[in-house]
């Protein structure tokens, strides 16, 4: 269904955006679980009906908040990794800019945010059609750790994943296929990374570092680096990648 415009019943146009930029007012008073057409209608002064047509289930508007979501951090990250690679930054200095622009991301949309990486929403199954916008976020990271194994700047590991891949097809093809020995796990370590970051960022947004973490700008830089280290990549601190 083409939703960039549609008739409402008083022959009028309700831009998706308007309904859309409401329901993120919604998410940040009620979060995604209080989230409905009726209070997404009423807090924009539209009918019901103009937002059904639209988006016709709150199915539909949540799914489309978790596109834009995702969207729009995998997009500040390849802004970032652009800016960085204009700079002829390293990989490592790549990878602390992208990761402190999902950062940013994170802290100026903390219920976008947690929309896509905080406790499923209840009765809430997001369909095939968020997987490209999702994988955006991977991708700038394999994307890093790919140039960086092209470019000699990786650290071969101490201790490999034994046995054979434990990837599906997908994550494969994401990077590009399996490398050669010494670095044949790092997909794998990569997707550690992922996971990594991901967490960090939890901790952070969710105020679980605050009453530990003396400067948590600072301890974020530092917990990239340590967690790059785990792919052999050295992640410059101290300096500014922008």
């Amino acid at each position: 269904m083409d939703v960039s415009s549609v008739n409402s019943t008083d022959d009028k146009v309700t831009p998706p955006a308007v309904i859309k930029d409401t329901a993120r007012q919604q998410l940040v008073k009620l979060g995604a679980g209080g989230l409905s057409l009726d209070a997404v209608a009423r807090d924009s002064g539209l009918a019901v009906a103009d937002v059904e047509a639209v988006f016709p289930h709150r199915d539909d508007l949540l799914t489309a908040l978790v596109i834009d979501a995702y969207n729009t951090s995998g997009a500040a990250m390849e802004q970032a990794d652009q800016t960085a690679r204009d700079a002829s930054a390293s990989a490592g200095a790549r990878l602390l800019a992208v990761t402190r622009a999902l950062r940013q991301w994170s802290f100026d949309h903390p219920a976008e945010f947690t929309l896509i990486y905080g406790s499923p929403v209840p009765d809430y199954h997001a369909p095939q059609d968020t997987v490209p916008a999702a994988s955006r976020t991977p991708a700038v990271l394999a994307g890093i750790v790919s140039s960086a194994l092209r470019g000699g700047e990786l650290t071969p590991p101490r201790r490999t994943v034994p046995g054979p891949p434990l990837l599906l097809p997908a994550a494969m093809e994401l990077f590009g296929g399996v490398p050669e020995a010494p670095f044949s796990d790092i997909i794998e370590r990569g997707i550690v990374l992922w996971s990594n970051l991901i967490g960090l960022l939890v901790f952070q947004v969710f105020s679980r570092t605050h009453d530990s973490v003396r400067d948590e700008a600072a301890f974020f830089d530092y917990a990239v680096a340590v967690a790059a280290e785990s792919i052999g990549l050295v992640v410059p601190l101290g300096e500014k990648t922008d």
